[in-house]
């Protein structure tokens, strides 16, 4: 009899202890389990999203979306001022492909002898992935129209100099041309402006000569004109 109890308190006992043993070591799978997918989650969340890594690049922004008419660009006030004589001081628009690219205004005057020519041009960039921003873009082709200007043969007598307070950048090129062989045929002087504002240049090209015994207009005075009909023409683009 003592050894069946005996017996049995000993099954009973390791019965228990297997019982313990299995319910302690619940915890440590369910602690193993928690912690596996907390590492899972985290590892999800640390992932970028397709959206977020397969985004194109965007072009950056322009300062100026669109460009004012160049026939709009000068106060009559001042084509009268510039351009003595001018009949017509809405001015002649130039043709253009696209106007919200590129628009060019011409005015003509001739006051008894004294003739001028202004042309006022405006061209705007936007930015390109593959050619640069907007602003690059306008910078490059300003020194474009500088070298044009300058490199000409046929301009005689040239001088360049910058231009403060017109735009971000401005250059001043004055020369002398001769035309020969024509109604128009005489000495001119000639004063091209050539200034970027942002991700827009302004071309001011202005010139006088005087027809018959009539003087040709001092380089100061077509100076002056082209000088108050840039900064005028820079005001408008806004």
């Amino acid at each position: 009899m003592l050894r069946q109890t005996a017996t049995s308190t000993r099954r009973t006992g390791a019965t228990r202890l297997g019982r313990a043993l299995a319910l302690t070591a619940v915890p440590v799978l369910l602690v193993a389990s928690c912690s596996g997918g907390s590492d899972d989650a985290k590892g999800e969340a640390d992932k970028p999203s397709p959206s977020a890594s397969s985004a194109p690049p965007k072009p950056a922004p322009v300062k100026f979306a669109e460009l004012p008419d160049a026939c709009k660009a000068l106060p009559k006030d001042t084509v009268k001022d510039v351009v003595p004589g001018v009949k017509d001081e809405k001015g002649k628009a130039l043709r253009s492909k696209d106007t919200d690219s590129y628009t060019s205004c011409l005015w003509t005057g001739l006051d008894e002898y004294d003739y001028r020519s202004l042309t006022v041009s405006l061209r705007r960039y936007e930015s390109d992935l593959s050619l640069g921003t907007g602003d690059e873009r306008a910078a490059k082709y300003a020194e474009e129209q500088v070298a044009k200007a300058t490199g000409d043969k046929s301009h005689k007598s040239v001088k360049e100099a910058a231009l403060k307070d017109v735009g971000d950048s401005a250059t001043s090129i004055g020369f002398d041309t001769e035309v020969k062989d024509s109604d128009a045929a005489g000495e001119y002087r000639n004063q091209v402006i050539v200034t970027r504002t942002a991700n827009v240049v302004i071309t001011v090209d202005y010139s006088g000569t005087g027809f018959e015994d009539a003087k040709t207009p001092s380089a100061d005075t077509i100076r002056e004109g082209a000088e108050k009909a840039a900064k005028s023409a820079v005001s408008t683009v806004k």
